[in-house]
């Protein structure tokens, strides 16, 4: 059943970016900076990775004069995040 479990989500991080990202359209850099309470640097690192494996899409825009970088979990992303919650699930003793 372990095996079941997914290496993408095994950080925290990554963990936390999937779950607020499963439930919310577009979220900003500094709305999941402030939600996770990590670096820019952190966070811009789980994400890159998140993303090469296209389990979450990239805007980047400009709102007025400022850039504005949002995220958003493609439904793939969103499958194999309910996919690793299944597992774990499993794992736990039922009552």
């Amino acid at each position: 059943m372990i095996e079941q479990l997914n290496k993408a989500f095994e950080s925290r991080v990554r963990l936390g970016i999937m779950a607020v990202l499963v439930v919310n359209e577009w979220v900003d850099h500094a709305t999941l900076k402030e939600l996770l309470g990590v670096t820019d640097g952190n966070l811009a690192s789980h994400l890159s990775a998140l993303e090469q494996l296209r389990y979450v899409q990239v805007r980047k825009r400009f709102i007025g004069r400022r850039p504005n970088t949002s995220y958003k979990s493609t439904e793939a992303g969103a499958q194999a995040f309910r996919d690793h919650l299944s597992a774990i699930e499993r794992l736990l003793p039922k009552n």
